[in-house]
C-alpha cells in the first residue's frame, strides 16, 4: 500500500527525524530541491522558461525559495513573492502573465480556513493566468486532513508532496485541485503511522485476493443472499449474480414468498422464506436462515428486505446468530439505526458497507469532514469492518487500520451498483479473506470495473463481467505479488 499520513502524524515523523540526527534546514534543502526537479521536468527544459515562486511565511515558503534558487542555478528566470500583505500588485501581475510556470508554496499541510487578501487575490489570478502549476506537499487553501475547502484555493497541474500523501490529496475537493501527485522520498523516518493508512494498489488486490485452488469445490466458497420483499427481488439477485462472477462457487438467494419462484431460472438458486406468502422476512423464518448460513463461507443480508417492522426485528436476530462472516447493506443496515453497538455482540467477523446517509442513521450523526475519523468510529463501536462508501471510499477495522481506495468515479452512481460491491464482498469473504481485505481488494475491483465505463450511462448488471475482467487482469500483471 501507498502510506498516507495526516498532517499531525507528519509532523511528529519530521520530529523524530530531527532528533535522530538529520537537521531541519537539511530536511528543507531536499524538498525545496525536489520540488525544483519536479518543474524543471514539468517545463521541458530549462532555457527561457519563467517561473514565478509564490511564498508563504511558514516552512512551505522556506520551501518555496530554495526550490527557487535551485531554478535560477539551472537558468531559469525566476521571480519570488511573498504572499504577505493585502492585495496583488501590478508587478506580480505582469510576472503571472509571462510565467511558464507557477510554483504554490504559500501553505502546507497544516492550512486551516481560508485563504486571504494577498494569498486569495494570488490564487484567484494563478487561475486565469494559463500557467502551469505546481504545488508544494499540498495545493494552498485545501485542508490537509480532510480535502476541504474553504472559498478560493489553488489548482495545481501538479503536486510534490514528501515522504507520504496526506488524506486531503486523495479526498475530494482537494483531490481534484492536486493534479499529478509526485512523492518526494527525503529521508523522513515515517515510523509506526506508516501501516495505520494506506492506499490499496493493483499488488496489495493481487495479493490478498487468492487465486482459485486447483482443487476446488463449489462448496469452498459459498455464498448466502438474504434479502428481496415484494417487489424487490431485483437487489438480492444483483448481489447473488456478482458474487457468482467473483469466485463464489454456488450463490442461494433467499427470497421470501413467490419472489422466489419468480427470480429462478438462473445459476443462482433461490430459496423460498417463509411457509406463509407474507412477501417480505419475518421473525418465525429466522431459525430456519440461521441454519441454512453453517452450509456457506459467508452471508449477505439486508438488500431489497424493506423497512417493515418485524423485517428489521427479524435482520437483527439473523445478525445475533448467524456464526460464518456476514456483509451488512441497505436495508439491513436500517435495522441498527442508533443501535450500531449491539452488532458488536457477534462473534465471528462482519463487514457494513454504508453510503452516508445510512452511516447517519447507523452513527447517530453524519461522517463529516473527516471520513477517516468517521469510518473508524463506527468500526470500533461496531467490532465490524466498515466500508463507508464514496468518491474515496474508506475501509476501517476495529484495531484502526485504513485503506482508501482510489478507484471508480461518478459513472458508478447508478442504481444497483452498491449490491454488486455487497456480492464481491461477499464472494471474496467466502474464500476466506479476511474482512478488512476483503472489502478493501471488492472497492478497488468495483472501481476499477467502472473505470474503463466511460459514460453516464453504465449499468450496474455490467459491472460483475467488468470486475472478472479487471481482477484477472491484476492476477496476471502481478504474478509474483
Amino acid at each position: 500500500m501507498i502510506a498516507v499520513l495526516t498532517p499531525a502524524e507528519m509532523r511528529a515523523a519530521d520530529a523524530r527525524t530531527i532528533a535522530a540526527g538529520t537537521p531541519e534546514v537539511e530536511l528543507m534543502d531536499r524538498a525545496g530541491r525536489a520540488v525544483a526537479w519536479r518543474v524543471r521536468t514539468v517545463a521541458g527544459g530549462t532555457y527561457g522558461r519563467r517561473v514565478v515562486v509564490l511564498c508563504g511565511k511558514g516552512n512551505n515558503g522556506g520551501d518555496g525559495r530554495i526550490t527557487a534558487g535551485a531554478l535560477r542555478a539551472w537558468g531559469m528566470r525566476v521571480s519570488v513573492v511573498e504572499v504577505e500583505g493585502d492585495d496583488i500588485d501590478d508587478t506580480l501581475r505582469r510576472d503571472l502573465a509571462r510565467a511558464h510556470i507557477v510554483v504554490d508554496a504559500m501553505y502546507g499541510t497544516g492550512f486551516r480556513g481560508a485563504l486571504r487578501n494577498k494569498a486569495a487575490a494570488a490564487a484567484s489570478f494563478v487561475a486565469r493566468s494559463g500557467a502551469i502549476v505546481v504545488a508544494v506537499d499540498i495545493p494552498s487553501g485545501v485542508d490537509g486532513l480532510t480535502g476541504e475547502t474553504s472559498g478560493t484555493a489553488v489548482r495545481a497541474d501538479h503536486t510534490v508532496t514528501f515522504a507520504a500523501p496526506k488524506p486531503g490529496l486523495w479526498f475530494h475537493p482537494g483531490r481534484g485541485l492536486a493534479g499529478v501527485v509526485t512523492v518526494a522520498d527525503i529521508g523522513i523516518d515515517l515510523g509506526p503511522d506508516a501501516e495505520r493508512v494506506g492506499v490499496v494498489t493493483d499488488r496489495d488486490v493481487a495479493a490478498w485476493v487468492p487465486r482459485r485452488s486447483p482443487i476446488a469445490h463449489k462448496w469452498n466458497a459459498g455464498v448466502l443472499v438474504i434479502g428481496g420483499s415484494d417487489g424487490m427481488s431485483g437487489a438480492p439477485m444483483m448481489v447473488a449474480r456478482a458474487a457468482m462472477k467473483l469466485g463464489a462457487g454456488i450463490v442461494w438467494a433467499a427470497l421470501p414468498g413467490r419472489a422466489a419462484e419468480l427470480a429462478s431460472g438462473t445459476e443462482v438458486i433461490t430459496h423460498r422464506i417463509g411457509a406463509e406468502d407474507l412477501g417480505r422476512l419475518a421473525p418465525p423464518s429466522v431459525p430456519e436462515l440461521i441454519e441454512t448460513s453453517r452450509r456457506f463461507g459467508a452471508v449477505v443480508v439486508g438488500p431489497g428486505l424493506g423497512t417493515a417492522p418485524e423485517t428489521l426485528e427479524a435482520v437483527r436476530a439473523l445478525v445475533a446468530g448467524i456464526e460464518v462472516p456476514l456483509v451488512l447493506d441497505a436495508d439491513g443496515l436500517t435495522a441498527f439505526a442508533g443501535t450500531a453497538g449491539s452488532i458488536a455482540g457477534r462473534d465471528t467477523p462482519a463487514v457494513l458497507t454504508p453510503h452516508d446517509g445510512e452511516f447517519a442513521r447507523l452513527a447517530g450523526g453524519p461522517a463529516g469532514a473527516d471520513r477517516i475519523a468517521a469510518a473508524r468510529g463506527l468500526a470500533d463501536r461496531t467490532g465490524a469492518t466498515v466500508l463507508l462508501k464514496g468518491p474515496t471510499t474508506v475501509v476501517a477495522d476495529p484495531e484502526g487500520r485504513v485503506r482508501l481506495n482510489p478507484t471508480g468515479g461518478p459513472d458508478l452512481a447508478t442504481a444497483g451498483s452498491g449490491d454488486v460491491l455487497s456480492g464481491i464482498i461477499g464472494a471474496f469473504l467466502a474464500q476466506g479473506m479476511n474482512t478488512t481485505d476483503a472489502a478493501a481488494s471488492a472497492a478497488y475491483i468495483h472501481g476499477r470495473a467502472g473505470d474503463p465505463g466511460g459514460h453516464t450511462g453504465l449499468l450496474a448488471g455490467e459491472i460483475p463481467a467488468r470486475a472478472a475482467v479487471a481482477l484477472t487482469q491484476i492476477h496476471d500483471l502481478a504474478p509474483e505479488a
